[in-house]
């Protein structure tokens, strides 16, 4: 039976990787109280969820602006240890609470079809996303870098490259 777990409020929201670039393993993880839930995330994911956060604030911002200005509840953005994933993500969504004035992202589990999913939703203030924005953003870019040619990553060795007629880059 599908399991949900609710992180309402969350004391700590992060993303991070473990591993060498090329070989990391992306987490999305949250906390309350002694609760800690880690996920795991594809690297794109990771990078499409910084992307829909800053567009949700952007929104938010025109529709609902704040009267007073949050402070950052936290500066360390570390995974806390032991990472232990509940699951794989399969999909995200992304919501907002107007009353509490806080952003609630639900990640549900990677299952096969017809499977009913685990769920968790991470409940943030607008100031821990703007927070969690630019940290997922260096985490993503913290890898391996991307050939000029093709847009894909290059290894330690060079890698091919269909755009150079076969020729490694």
């Amino acid at each position: 039976m599908a399991r949900h777990i609710e992180l309402n409020p969350v004391v700590h929201l992060t993303i991070g990787a473990i591993g060498e670039p090329g070989r990391r393993t992306f987490y999305l993880q949250g906390s309350r109280g002694t609760q800690t839930i880690s996920l795991v995330v594809e690297k794109e994911q990771a990078s499409m969820l910084s992307s829909s956060f800053e567009s949700l604030l952007a929104e938010l911002n025109t529709k609902y602006p704040r009267q007073v200005q949050e402070e950052p509840v936290w500066t360390d953005m570390r995974l806390k240890e032991p990472v232990e994933p509940l699951f794989r993500v399969g999909n995200m969504g992304l919501g907002y609470n107007e009353e509490s004035d806080q952003i609630v992202l639900v990640a549900y589990e990677l299952v096969e079809e017809g499977e009913e999913p685990n769920v968790v939703s991470y409940w943030a203030t607008r100031a821990q996303i703007q927070a969690l924005i630019q940290h997922a953003q260096d985490v993503v870019k913290a890898g391996r870098p991307i050939c000029g040619n093709c847009g894909r990553p290059i290894d330690a060795d060079g890698h091919f490259c269909p755009h150079r007629n076969g020729h490694a880059a």
